[in-house]
């Protein structure tokens, strides 16, 4: 059941008089629940009460905030089928991609608890003191982890679980010791107000400070700039366009105190098909790429929108194939009409560049809010002297850019924006003749593939989710995995301190029984 009210850490509220309402896309109606937005007291409220729990929840033990996003994922669990009805009525998303991403987000939070119980994420570093060293003494100095502070999180619209409001960047920013303030997303409202619930209810039975999570509606970007401008707000975690990432990090670093904006902001994730490739198994990849394009209506950042291949009968039979196969596949419902409305307008955009070629457009009749797939080509001189040709369409469309030679490919590829992902389509013994072509994808991407589809983000510590500008705004760090909590800390030394006063992690005795870098070595002795 919703309310349409915010949650101002365990209390809701509804001070405004702005409203507005969900879309069901899969139906074409507007949902029956008014959500009210957060007016700028409520907004303030939310902050000034984050700030507070900040000064407990900041010193709460690993093992206090493990059992919090444990039971953050029981809570989730035990709302069942009411919540996954709601997920889908706000995005016409089908029950089995609910229940997956519903599946992914109670993982995020389960490997993070996990984390935190083992500890070794605060990469806790001690130097013990030689006070006899000549010709200066050498001091005791100890090094760790510490939060940076509140976090305002913006719910992403294509991940309404796994990248919203209990998604990967609330569940590191509660485990790296920041409250959190979501900024949740207008199509899917009520479901962010529902998964709220679970977080603050989780909160209050694991004894966690009142304000260590809120929770405000907004239809448009003025709640979301008040937060990111609002001085008791530390850092940023946005998934969504460029533009409005963009935006938000440009905000704060006006700010009179600058923050980190930590934006994932799309990508069309380069593949590269190699002729060996395209001559033994361009078929198959042809049938794989069109699912991998198609997935979703194309509404994964890491959907495969750029295909570069090299001039060969070989290649003009693989894209007659894939030509053939993504008009095979039955279109499906985009998250909202204003999604298909930019995907449409985008698409046309591309459309109407000189040099394209379009091999297939679905013609056929489709369903309210379902989005019509589209290949195109392109010559890569084409491609190269336009730069509109390099950006995004998101939804199922993807273009073939056909190079003439490897040093063209070279080119293009060096020539990118930065990507979330790129892939190498080749045979092992090939990639030895295309090595200047793997390194130029390395610097344009975060994360390579070998032989697969960029589609499926695999939630575990090696993986990197971001990439270079604009893909992120910070290439040292991802967004999924465990590794995503070194957004919200910054290292912090103690030299000379009182052992006995010491966090429990750097004290002699290591009562945690971590491991520590003590004198140049790992090792989970006492000192």
């Amino acid at each position: 059941m919703t309310t349409g009210e915010n949650h101002i850490g365990n209390q809701r509220s509804s001070k405004g008089n702005k409203t507005y309402t969900t879309h069901n896309p899969k139906l074409n109606i507007e949902n029956e629940q008014f959500f009210t937005e957060a007016t700028s007291e409520e907004i303030n409220q939310a902050v000034d009460l984050a700030s507070e729990a900040f000064k407990t929840f900041s010193k709460k033990s690993g093992q206090e905030k493990a059992t919090f996003l444990r039971a953050i994922a029981d809570e989730i669990l035990a709302m069942g089928d009411e919540l996954i009805a709601i997920y889908q009525s706000e995005t016409g998303l089908p029950e089995g991609r609910a229940k997956g991403e519903r599946g992914r987000t109670i993982g995020q939070l389960t490997s993070f608890a996990a984390m935190l119980e083992e500890g070794s994420w605060l990469d806790a570093t001690i130097d013990t003191a030689d006070l006899d060293r000549a010709p200066i003494p050498k001091q005791d100095i100890r090094k760790m982890m510490v939060p940076l502070g509140p976090v305002v999180v913006f719910g992403a619209s294509n991940f309404p679980f796994a990248y919203s409001t209990a998604g990967g960047d609330t569940a590191s920013a509660l485990a790296a010791g920041c409250p959190v303030i979501c900024k949740s997303h207008p199509m899917h409202a009520g479901t962010s107000e529902m998964v709220s619930e679970a977080i603050i209810r989780a909160a209050q039975k694991t004894n966690m400070p009142n304000g260590v999570f809120s929770n405000l509606n907004s239809s448009g970007i003025e709640v979301g700039i008040e937060l990111v401008t609002h001085p008791g707000v530390k850092a940023v975690g946005f998934t969504g366009s460029i533009k409005g990432g963009r935006a938000l990090y440009d905000i704060a670093a006006q700010r009179e105190e600058p923050i980190p904006v930590f934006a994932e902001m799309g990508s069309v994730n380069p593949v590269v098909l190699l002729p060996n490739a395209a001559e033994y198994r361009g078929e198959a990849l042809a049938k794989t790429y069109a699912g991998s394009i198609t997935l979703g209506t194309g509404q994964f950042c890491t959907k495969p929108g750029l295909i570069l291949g090299i001039k060969s009968e070989s290649l003009t039979q693989f894209i007659d194939s894939l030509s053939s196969e993504i008009v095979k596949v039955e279109p499906s419902c985009m998250l909202h009409p204003h999604i298909i409305g930019n995907y449409e307008k985008n698409k046309q955009i591309a459309l109407e560049q000189d040099g394209l070629t379009v091999h297939a457009d679905y013609q056929n009749e489709v369903a309210a809010n379902h989005a019509r797939q589209a290949i195109v080509t392109v010559e890569g001189e084409t491609f190269l002297n336009n730069t509109t040709l390099h950006q995004e369409v998101f939804g199922p469309f993807s273009m073939v850019v056909v190079c003439n030679d490897a040093t063209e490919l070279e080119n293009v590829i060096n020539h990118l924006e930065g990507q979330l992902t790129g892939t190498i389509l080749g045979e092992n013994e090939e990639l030895q003749n295309y090595t200047t072509v793997v390194d130029a994808l390395q610097n344009r991407v975060g994360r390579i593939i070998f032989n697969g589809v960029p589609t499926g983000v695999e939630v575990c510590p090696a993986m990197l989710h971001g990439g270079p500008y604009p893909s992120s705004t910070d290439s040292r760090f991802t967004a999924v995995g465990i590794h995503a909590v070194n957004r919200w800390v910054r290292p912090f030394s103690y030299q000379s301190w009182p052992n006995e006063l010491l966090p429990n992690e750097l004290k002699d005795e290591n009562p945690l029984g971590i491991t520590r870098f003590v004198n140049g070595q790992n090792s989970k002795d006492k000192i």
